[in-house]
């Protein structure tokens, strides 16, 4: 016998709140999708197409046919642009200048900034903030500005630098050591206020404990407070590295007014000059996506370096 049950009796009692409309796992599935959605619209918007679009360039290059009057065609030539970069000598040469750069650069930076900071953290200095401040002050200033400013003081006519050091500061043997100087005097500020607010994170109980063991100053800088702070050391490190690669802003603004500065001076140079200037826009990509994996992997290098030496 069949018993029929009124619809009135299956419905919830009155005041009862009606069940989900939807699973609870899948709202928590999709949440960390939808938080991550406009990151990857800007990763896959900024960096991932500008690089497949510069890896099709590459791969292409304008020639002429016939007798020239239709205009210049795109002709594939696989991998034809990636080797007439590498077998230029004003690449190479540009390769050259840049490792000559960071040699100097990168540990005269750092180093000044890493002793600025330990300064700051330990000694008792009247006016902190104002010191920070104006140590930090360059960075602020525009590379353009600060690059025209430095070369009017290295002008023989008007600057004067010219007159003051034993070398000429825009000759062939000078033009290096002024632009790792304007880098420098950028460049320190920024990297001493990092280093000064990891110093900020040591535990005091620490550096107590070093005073107590009879370790002074210098020693308790040395063996207490720089190995805490490596991590950060290193990530400041791979990030100079990076700048120095893309060294551009300083050797351009000196071009004006030194003959010694070419317009291959840098690879970052060599890229604008290829793009903009000879319109070889497969060269530019192919020197670009080089200038990219060398940095990649100098990156990739400094932080395997980093983890061995935090074991």
């Amino acid at each position: 016998m069949t018993v029929v049950v009124p619809e009135a009796e299956t419905r919830p009692p009155t005041g009862a709140s009606p069940g989900p409309t939807r699973p609870p796992r899948r709202r928590s599935r999709l949440a960390p999708l939808v938080l991550a959605a406009p990151f990857a619209l800007l990763l896959v918007g900024t960096v991932l197409v500008p690089i497949a679009y510069a890896l099709y360039l590459s791969l292409f290059t304008e020639r002429l046919s016939g007798l020239g009057f239709d205009g210049p065609h795109d002709v594939f030539v696989w991998l034809g642009n990636y080797a007439d970069v590498l077998g230029d000598a004003a690449f190479r040469e540009s390769v050259a200048n840049v490792a000559r750069y960071a040699l100097i650069h990168v540990p005269l930076m750092l180093g000044c900034a890493l002793a600025l900071a330990l300064l700051l953290d330990g000694a008792t200095v009247r006016l902190r903030q104002v010191w920070t401040l104006a140590v930090f002050l360059p960075y602020a200033v525009p590379g353009v500005i600060a690059g025209l400013i430095w070369a009017y003081l290295y002008s023989p006519s008007i600057g004067p630098l010219n007159a003051a050091l034993p070398w000429d500061p825009l000759g062939s043997d000078g033009v290096l050591p002024s632009i790792v100087n304007m880098a420098t005097w950028q460049w320190t500020g920024y990297n001493m206020i990092i280093f000064y607010t990891a110093l900020r994170t040591v535990p005091r109980e620490v550096l107590e404990a070093s005073t107590v063991d009879g370790a002074g100053p210098i020693r308790t800088a040395l063996a207490v407070k720089v190995p805490m702070i490596r991590p950060t050391l290193f990530v400041a490190l791979v990030f100079t590295v990076i700048g120095s690669l893309q060294l551009f802003t300083e050797p351009l603004v000196l071009r004006s007014f030194s003959s010694s500065v070419t317009s291959t001076w840098t690879p970052s140079l060599y890229v604008y000059e290829a793009a903009f200037i000879s319109n070889d826009y497969g060269r530019a990509a192919a020197a670009s996506l080089l200038l990219a994996l060398a940095s990649a992997l100098l990156s990739a290098l400094v932080m395997r370096l980093s983890t061995r030496r935090s074991r």
